[in-house]
């Protein structure tokens, strides 16, 4: 019982973060190894409880999808599934010896983009750098992508930051394929685990199911919240202490 309330508090929590200001992995995977799910299934079963909210977000903005720069939206969609199932072939074949290792610096990286990332996105637009052309802009979703695939956290930071280098200059419209990728990636990834069998179902259901409700609040409560500084200084301290605590561990 106290490893599912852990699991639905973590879910809950993660879910309404990833809703209204990102950082939900720094609470989901920590909270799946502890409760003992190795590693690399753990990973797994964290991308795919972030599935319904990814979803959820994604088709609030279906409607506000356009593409910008030189690369076709239809383009943009094929390079995240191919992408991400590159990221999921290659933690398939990575062991949790490997992975507990990659773990804390993973977290480090993430954590770094996201406390990063809005000024790097700034710098940018402020910058109004070139469109890249149609194959570096493929290049850039497909890396970002296999980093989506490998590992969830961080990603929206990335994606944004990518859609910044290809020419986006919509910032409701980088959202919302933020969203839309960030889904298309989660599942295209938790299909490749599941058939796998790299997920921890027992822990998998509460998490998600608790997830979905936290995104759900969250998306609701986040159009009253007009600046999410504090909270993002919130999520910022999560993913450092979890960073040191992996470090000791």
């Amino acid at each position: 019982m106290w490893e599912i309330l852990l699991l639905c508090t973590a879910g809950f929590a993660a879910g309404a973060l990833n809703a209204v200001a990102g950082g939900g992995t720094f609470l989901s995977l920590p909270a799946l190894i502890y409760v003992g799910v190795p590693p690399v299934a753990a990973n797994a079963t964290a991308t795919l409880s972030a599935l319904p909210g990814y979803v959820g977000s994604g088709w609030a903005f279906r409607h506000d999808l356009r593409a910008e720069g030189r690369l076709g939206l239809r383009a943009v969609m094929q390079m995240a599934a191919l992408g991400s199932l590159a990221g999921a072939g290659l933690l398939l074949v990575t062991s949790d010896t490997v992975f507990s290792g990659l773990v804390p610096w993973l977290l480090v990286l993430a954590t770094a983009l996201f406390a990063l990332g809005p000024a790097f996105i700034a710098m940018i637009r402020k910058k109004g750098l070139p469109d890249a052309g149609p194959l570096l802009s493929a290049l850039v979703i497909l890396a970002v992508s296999i980093y989506g695939g490998y590992f969830n956290g961080g990603l929206g930071i990335m994606l944004l930051a990518a859609f910044g280098l290809l020419g986006y200059v919509d910032l409701h419209n980088m959202n919302g394929l933020k969203n839309v990728l960030s889904a298309l990636l989660s599942l295209v990834s938790a299909v490749t685990f599941v058939v796998a069998g790299l997920i921890a179902w027992q822990a998998a259901l509460p998490l998600a199911l608790a997830s979905a409700l936290g995104g759900f609040i969250g998306a609701h409560y986040s159009r009253r919240i007009t600046n999410t500084y504090y909270l993002r200084l919130f999520v910022i301290a999560v993913g450092a202490v979890m960073s040191v605590l992996f470090f000791l561990t």
